[in-house]
């Protein structure tokens, strides 16, 4: 079915505002891991920061990525202005510069390729968004810092990459449950 006539049911109001409060979540969580390194290869947030992306992906294929973008622009107000308070106000605007750019470069690869194998659009959408959100955050962050951060940026980068080869497994689990349309 060509990507013009697909239909997506609309999201409730109740779908929405839970999907928004995990975005938020999962974004002031991992502004608040990032601040604590575990080495100088990797920092807590590789860890968490990965499911945002899990999120988007369901999201895209239950609702289509209209209402993916809607998330990702209402968590990322939410979730800047939050992180604001529980982190410093450069990792609150790399965070939210990189969750933005990230979520919709991931939500339109996945998009595209939504067509394809079932495995295709949320890996090619994770590692093309999880990579931008490193470069991104990383840079703004901490360039100019006594931070390791490009030692951090590498080693973030390989687990958010790992990490999102594993969540392949949730999001088809997912799929026939939650992320299923009603007409595909």
């Amino acid at each position: 079915m060509p990507m013009a006539t697909l239909r997506f049911e609309p999201m409730t109001p109740r779908q929405q505002a839970i999907a928004v409060l995990l975005m938020i979540l999962i974004v002031v969580a991992s502004n608040v891991m990032v601040q604590y390194p575990i080495n100088n290869w990797l920092t807590w947030g590789a860890v968490s920061y990965p499911i945002a992306f899990l999120v988007a992906d369901v999201l895209n294929r239950r609702f289509g990525p209209q209402a993916a973008r809607r998330v990702a622009y209402f968590g990322f107000v939410a979730a800047l202005v939050i992180s604001a308070f529980v982190a410093t106000p450069r990792i609150a605007l790399a965070s939210g510069s990189a969750f933005l750019v990230a979520q919709l470069c991931d939500i339109y690869v996945f998009d595209r390729l939504r067509h394809r194998t079932w495995w295709q659009a949320p890996f090619v959408g994770g590692v093309a968004g999880a990579t931008l959100d490193t470069f991104v955050f990383f840079s703004v962050a901490f360039a100019g810092t006594s931070m390791p951060w490009q030692t951090l940026l590498l080693g973030d980068l390989a687990v958010k990459l790992c990490l999102n080869t594993f969540m392949l497994a949730p999001f088809r689990a997912l799929m026939w449950n939650l992320a299923n349309p009603s007409n595909q």
